[in-house]
């Protein structure tokens, strides 16, 4: 591995970047009964939904301060990750990861990488299991800076910076709880955004399998598979090395094409420093991943042969819920 001072593209690890700050909104979905009920039946947890519900007949009472979760909160935070400096890069940097995610007047925010998700189903809070499936949809941002700063690579570098991206488009999802035990969600969604500043100018689909879990008293897991299809003018954009760049950098010439560009997993675990996350205050979250690109995102020769097809992202996050 190269050891060259790097810049942190943000669009070098979509998914695990994406993910990253997915985990402590987990806390709005999630929240550990008593210790005497946990001991006697399991984790037990408190869901937001649409309506509110009275607990079951014979249900552990719930023990908790009034849940912070309301028709306006919000988490804000900050972690440092560890990432390649751009797409197919094998050189590992270190930089700071920003986090806003809530509910403001009804309308869901999550991070989307470096940009944000709105949902317009938004549900409100509510005491009990979740019931049937949600559908969520509203419009998702990305922006895109790979390879427009600072480039590792002295041979990448040599190729040229290119124009930051910002990807407009729409999100969807719908999700199942109860699959494998009482306060579970798989969710399955796909999420298309189109540049509008005119760099790559194309378009990106992401399909998205996530399943979320309590894990003991204070703990909450997220599991995120993920794939990335691209059109010919992004990956033409990013991948391809032209006569020009060629005769710069000494690279052979390469024409890229469109296709499915990427597969990847993460696991995110976040921790409730008070054991109670419905009331808010203080997590840790951390987070490890691998993608891996596929086609001529893996055969350009600046992954094939100035970096590796092979992606990773390690990562550690504080957060602040009210």
């Amino acid at each position: 591995m190269k050891t060259r001072p790097a810049f942190a593209s943000f669009a070098i690890a979509p998914l695990a970047v994406a993910a990253f700050w997915a985990a402590p909104a987990l806390a709005s979905d999630t929240a550990e009964d008593s210790d005497a009920a946990a001991d006697e039946a399991g984790p037990v947890v408190v869901s937001v939904q649409a309506a509110p519900q009275s607990p079951p007949a014979g249900a552990p009472q719930f023990s908790f301060s009034k849940p912070v979760f309301d028709e306006t909160w919000a988490t804000i935070g900050i972690g440092v990750g560890m990432v390649p400096s751009y797409a197919g890069s094998d050189d590992y940097i270190a930089f700071p990861l920003p986090l806003i995610v809530g509910r403001v007047g009804g309308v869901g925010i999550s991070p989307n990488g470096p940009g944000f998700v709105l949902d317009l189903n938004s549900p409100e809070p509510a005491m009990g299991p979740r019931k049937g499936a949600r559908v969520a949809f509203g419009p998702a941002f990305r922006f895109r800076n790979d390879r427009n700063d600072r480039i590792s690579d002295e041979v990448v570098a040599r190729a040229g910076k290119l124009d930051a991206a910002l990807e407009v488009g729409g999100n969807v999802a719908v999700t199942f709880p109860g699959v494998f035990k009482t306060f579970d969600q798989l969710g399955f969604g796909v999420q298309a955004r189109w540049d509008v500043l005119g760099a790559h100018g194309g378009m990106i689909v992401e399909p998205q399998i996530t399943y979320r879990a309590p894990v003991g008293r204070s703990f909450a897991l997220q599991v995120q598979a993920s794939a990335e299809f691209v059109d010919d003018s992004f990956a033409d954009y990013y991948f391809t090395v032209n006569p020009a760049q060629a005769l710069a950098t000494g690279l052979p010439q390469f024409r890229a094409d469109g296709g499915l560009n990427r597969v990847g997993t993460v696991a995110i675990l976040t921790y409730d420093l008070d054991g109670k996350p419905l009331s808010g205050g203080w997590a840790i979250t951390g987070i490890g991943g691998m993608s891996r690109l596929l086609g001529d995102a893996a055969d350009t020769p600046f992954t094939a042969q100035r970096g590796d097809a092979n992606q990773f992202i390690v990562g550690l996050g504080l957060a602040y819920t009210f």
